[in-house]
């Protein structure tokens, strides 16, 4: 992500900083800062949109379209899509596959395929803001894997925003109705939208460990593939029982959408984010989303968000936020 870098007009406008991004030197002009700040936030929108996209478009396709094979179409179509990058890299010898190639199939299988098709299936029965909050709760379970590893130290404000984002979860889920988390009565879709998010949380953990000297864009090809390959016996099935929903009109546009819009350009616009703003920086996408999901889930699907998606959201972002603060 830190490797594209801005190139120099005759005056330096911006330096490296540790985690790759750039920052404004003191001797940039306030236009420049503004200029600066105003691409910063256009690009976050955009990303985050892009991202809350996937979760609409789970929720408005409600089953039409098989979750297996949207998943496997729209990861095949990312795969390929970054393809060169990845061949440039695994030939210059940055990605030696013989040593990662377990890591990698364990990346795709964790942030691909448990993202994938369950995300799709839980369109059914759960809404686009259900499943963004959801998957908003994946910082924290990142920092309680880290803390039980030994791999961070948790102090008691991260605690105090575990126990808020977990609270603001449990009330979204619960529907406000603690009974139902103890008689087990939770949307479906709610819970495979849960183990979505536990994989995307062990993916967060491993991504970087995989291939580490690979750019974002080429690992996120090999997670991809590895994704569509897990995909594909279930999808398989689907095409083998349900041909003319799979091969639809409806279902191919679909695929194309989800691989293009949620997939590469999504993915492209968080690395170029990444390179140019700081890895930091380009984190606050975690925020945006739930709101771009809101927005969306009310413009598209006419799913306005209710109360207590308001006060769920506020307590799991705040929690994030609590927890991911030094």
């Amino acid at each position: 992500m830190g490797e594209e870098t801005g190139k120099e007009t005759g005056k330096e406008t911006g330096k490296e900083t540790p985690d790759g991004g750039h920052r404004t030197v003191a001797g940039a002009s306030p236009s420049t800062d503004a200029w600066l700040g105003a691409i910063a936030l256009i690009g976050f929108i955009l990303v985050a949109t892009a991202q809350a996209s996937n979760q609409v478009l789970a929720r408005g396709l409600a089953g039409s379209v098989p979750p297996f094979a949207l998943a496997f179409f729209r990861w095949s179509i990312v795969a390929i899509g970054l393809a060169p990058i990845a061949l440039r890299e695994i030939r210059d010898g940055r990605v030696p596959l013989g040593r990662n190639v377990w890591p990698i199939l364990a990346a795709g299988f964790m942030g691909m395929f448990l993202c994938g098709g369950p995300v799709y299936a839980a369109g059914v029965s759960t809404t686009a803001i259900h499943i963004a909050l959801i998957m908003a709760l994946s910082p924290i379970t990142v920092l309680l894997i880290s803390a039980l590893r030994g791999i961070e130290h948790v102090g008691p404000q991260q605690w105090l925003g575990t126990a808020l984002a977990l609270g603001g979860a449990l009330l979204i889920i619960s529907g406000g109705h603690p009974q139902t988390l103890i008689e087990l009565q939770t949307v479906a879709g709610d819970g495979l939208v849960v183990i979505a998010m536990l994989g995307w949380s062990g993916y967060t953990l491993l991504q970087s460990r995989a291939a580490p000297k690979a750019s974002l864009l080429a690992r996120i090809s090999l997670f991809s593939g590895a994704g569509a390959l897990f995909s594909l016996p279930p999808a398989a099935m689907e095409m083998w029982a349900m041909p003319a929903q799979v091969f639809s009109t409806k279902a191919l546009s679909a695929y194309v959408f989800a691989g293009i819009v949620p997939g590469l350009l999504a993915y492209a616009g968080f690395a170029w984010l990444g390179g140019r703003f700081g890895s930091v920086r380009t984190s606050l996408v975690l925020y945006l989303g739930p709101i771009a999901s809101a927005l969306l889930s009310f413009a598209i699907l006419g799913e306005p968000p209710k109360l207590i998606h308001l006060f769920g959201g506020l307590l799991i972002l705040g929690g994030v936020w609590a927890s991911l603060r030094r």
